[in-house]
């Protein structure tokens, strides 16, 4: 229960005064129905239908004045005075709910975008042993449930107030047989908390069940293609089958249990009720006016307690997903990277004008813990400014792992990255990453139009710019065939046009936003030779100007780079000019590019020597 207080107290934070104003108006409508009810009294009195007893009712004694007009004419007084103070009793109501509702919104609002800024300024190594699709339930299903969990807390939060005051009234009223129904209720309330229990248990099952089943339709509709073609339709749909029999298993097992609770609070106050109206008229001899308003009170008073435990169940099969919440927040704060500035309203930081270059010295890193092998070990290289520089390697050998360091995506366990001599930290990396554009092997592409996705980097440029970039990158020609140009709409991930197209669409927005560093990870894999020629051609022009830093599987790629750097098993082996590198005998450089030729590899035209994946 820690994890929603958490929130609730969050909420009183964030709301402040408001929330506590609130309180105090559910507070006086409480009062204001209450005092609704103990007109009844006069009422019946004056209508004769419950006749008046020797001592007189408080609040008959406070209308006493109406004695002085005919029955008829005293009876609208007080049903005037009744009606006045319904009236405001609900006119009070209903601003308190659309404030409520207001001031929750905008809790929820503040809470959804403290945690996405969290997330988005967490480091990448937060995301590197975390499923995309338990944060996607996390910003979804868990925090539609945390949303629900706040707004049921308070609820009850409100009723209870309500009900204090309506249980002050009735003692007022009849202090013997109001203790005894609030300790009956009292009772069932405690002998309920075992249901509480089932549904915290049945929660964390069904949490647990949420997310596998958001990361399988993850996986299926993100494969479908790969499902499509190898026919595995039937093997996914009993997987579905299985997982959604479970959730429906969970979901009838959570209603069980809520009905085994209303159950037994609506026998057992069918029974005390039974019991109740025996005391009163055998033994406690209630006046008859008091006995109509009593019982109005608890008609109305005991469903408040039936409804309270059932929200209170509802919050304790929330709190997995309270605390699942508030865990994904403290770790993604505890990832955030140095020098991030999401809280402010706009991005001030100012771009790179690297001189000499980037320097990694004695770098050391491994994914996970000391027991895990080195992705890289102690790799010292200068990448120089305005020149390109190509990465190769066999498999695994931690080409991906280096780029990550130069960008400063994750940090290394040894060893630092410089720019310019100053170590890649705070400011300096939010500027180097200002300055930098990434084209990953496999393009990423916004549902949206080819306009809203090379805007994305480059909001203000202008419809030239936008052409300027498609140039250079060999994307103008299809783009200007494609029936809405610009605007087209590419369908998810960019799935209405090729996989050329898309690699020379995401080449064109790293362009376009004139980056100092341009980092491709096999960028012209998916190009023919004449548009690979002509991208060879723009990053030619670009030489002097932008540091281009390539992971190469391609020799048309690298034949022009001013240095390669050969890395085998997390380590520099070979590091030079690409000529000589290729007439090292014995080389690992030379040993790729014989395993290419055999692969039907044409050593001099340029043709892709694929040496596994990155």
């Amino acid at each position: 229960m820690k994890d929603v207080l958490h929130y609730v107290k969050r909420l009183a934070d964030y709301s402040g005064f408001k929330l506590y104003l609130n309180l105090i108006g559910m507070a006086l409508i409480g009062l204001l129905d209450g005092l609704g009810m103990l007109l009844l009294i006069p009422m019946l009195n004056m209508s004769g239908i419950a006749a008046e007893a020797g001592t007189m009712h408080p609040v008959t004694k406070a209308l006493s004045f109406v004695r002085d007009y005919p029955a008829a004419e005293g009876l609208l007084i007080v049903l005037a005075i009744y009606l006045t103070v319904s009236i405001a009793q609900f006119v009070m109501q209903r601003a308190l709910t659309v404030q409520n509702i207001n001031m929750h919104q905008n809790f929820v609002h503040d809470l959804r975008m403290t945690l996405y800024r969290g997330l988005l300024a967490a480091g990448w190594e937060f995301y590197l042993n975390r499923r995309k699709s338990d944060i996607i339930s996390s910003l979804t299903t868990e925090m539609g449930r945390v949303n629900s969990g706040v707004h049921l807390f308070m609820s009850a939060l409100t009723s209870g107030i309500f009900t204090v005051i309506q249980i002050g009234l009735a003692v007022w009223l009849s202090p013997v047989i109001t203790a005894y129904v609030v300790g009956s209720g009292l009772a069932l309330g405690l002998f309920a908390r075992r249901f509480s229990r089932k549904a915290t248990v049945l929660g964390n099952h069904t949490v647990e069940t949420s997310q596998r089943h958001l990361a399988g339709i993850t996986d299926l509709f993100g494969g479908i293609k790969e499902v499509k073609s190898n026919r595995l339709e039937r093997s996914r749909l009993a997987w579905v089958q299985q997982l959604s029999a479970r959730l429906r298993y969970e979901q009838e097992e959570f209603t069980r249990i809520r009905t085994a609770s209303q159950l037994l609070y609506k026998i057992a106050s069918s029974v005390l009720i039974a019991a109740f109206l025996y005391l009163s008229v055998v033994l406690f001899r209630t006046q008859p006016g008091q006995m109509v308003v009593i019982i109005v009170i608890f008609s109305r008073l005991w469903p408040r307690f039936i409804s309270g435990q059932a929200n209170m169940e509802q919050v304790a099969s929330f709190i997995p997903a309270f605390r699942n919440l508030r865990a994904l927040e403290q770790e993604s704060a505890a990832a955030a990277e140095q020098g991030n500035n999401l809280r402010e309203e706009e991005d001030v930081t100012e771009r790179l004008r690297m001189e000499r270059g980037i320097v990694c010295r004695d770098l050391d890193y491994r994914y996970g813990g000391e027991e895990s092998a080195y992705a890289l070990r102690n790799v010292n290289l200068t990448i120089p400014a305005g020149r390109m520089t190509a990465i190769v390697g066999r498999s695994g050998a931690g080409k991906s792992t280096l780029v990550d360091l130069v960008m400063g995506l994750v940090k290394p366990q040894r060893g630092q990255v410089l720019v310019d001599g100053s170590p890649v930290t705070g400011a300096l990396l939010e500027s180097l990453r200002q300055s930098l554009s990434y084209v990953p092997q496999d393009p990423f592409l916004f549902h949206a139009t080819i306009r809203e996705n090379l805007l994305l980097v480059e909001p203000k440029a202008t419809e030239a710019q936008l052409w300027e970039a498609l140039e250079a990158s060999s994307a103008a020609e299809f783009v200007r065939r494609l029936p809405a140009g610009l605007d087209t709409l590419i369908g998810d991930r960019g799935v209405k046009l090729s996989g050329g197209e898309r690699q020379r669409l995401v080449l064109g927005r790293a362009l376009l936003r004139k980056p100092s560093i341009l980092v491709l990870d096999e960028a012209t894999s998916a190009l023919d030779r004449e548009n690979e020629t002509n991208i060879q051609q723009a990053l030619e022009q670009l030489r002097g100007r932008t540091t281009i830093l390539v992971i190469a599987h391609r020799l048309s790629t690298i034949r022009n780079a001013d240095q390669v750097v050969v890395l085998e098993r997390g380590q520099i082996v070979q590091q030079g000019e690409y000529g000589r590198l290729a007439g090292e005998r014995g080389g690992v450089f030379r040993q790729l590019l014989g395993a290419s030729r055999e692969q039907g590899g044409d050593f001099s035209g340029g043709e892709r020597y694929d040496w596994g994946p990155n």
